[in-house]
C-alpha cells in the first residue's frame, strides 16, 4: 500500500492534511490562516474521532519535522548499503583526542583519503544530514559515513590519528 494522505479544507480556519498509516490509524497536521499549526492524533476504534491535538509553534514543527528526516534518512542510507554488496553504513563516534576536534570538517578531507563519505552529524540528539567542509566538529560528535569497509576502517583511523 502507498502512502496515503488526504487534505481536507477547514473554512475559516485553514486545511488539515491527514496521513493515513499501513496499520490505519490517522495522524493530522492543522495548518491554520494565521500560521498556527495542530498535531492531532485521531481514535484507534473511531478514525473519525480525535482523540487528542498538541498545538506546536515553529521552532516544534521544524524539530520534529528534523527529527523525522533525520530519521528517515538513516533508515534509507542502511536499507541502501543492505542492496549494495560491498558499502556499508557507519557510525563512527569522535575521539575526545581527535586531530579535528573543533576543526572544520573539510580538514579531514575525508573523502579524499579514504574514499569514504560523510552523509551525516549527530549531535545533541540532532542530525546535521550532508554537512558542508565548513561544520565544526565537536567532542560528542558522531559521524554517520558510507563506503567500503576499509574505506570506513581508514576514515576511523583518520578519525582518531590524523592523516598517516
Amino acid at each position: 500500500m502507498g502512502i496515503r494522505i488526504e487534505k481536507v479544507d477547514l473554512p475559516g480556519i485553514g486545511f488539515r492534511h491527514d496521513l493515513v498509516t499501513d496499520s490505519g490509524r490517522r495522524i493530522s497536521v492543522v495548518s491554520h490562516r494565521d500560521g498556527e499549526r495542530d498535531l492531532g492524533v485521531f481514535d484507534e476504534d473511531d478514525p473519525d474521532e480525535c482523540r487528542d491535538t498538541i498545538a506546536l509553534n515553529d521552532d516544534e514543527a521544524a524539530a520534529l519535522a528534523d527529527v523525522l528526516g533525520a530519521s528517515v534518512m538513516l533508515a534509507r542510507l542502511t536499507s541502501l548499503s543492505d542492496m549494495a554488496t560491498g558499502l556499508f553504513t557507519e557510525q563512527i563516534a569522535l575521539p575526545t583526542d581527535s586531530p579535528y576536534l573543533n576543526h572544520p570538517l573539510g580538514d579531514t578531507k575525508a573523502r579524499t583519503r579514504t574514499h569514504s563519505s560523510i552523509v551525516a552529524i549527530m549531535r545533541d540528539g540532532q542530525v546535521m544530514p550532508s554537512p558542508t567542509p565548513a561544520d565544526v566538529l565537536r567532542a560528542g560528535d558522531v559521524i554517520v559515513a558510507v563506503g567500503t569497509r576499509g574505506g570506513l576502517d581508514g576514515l576511523a583511523r583518520l578519525l582518531s590519528n590524523g592523516p598517516d
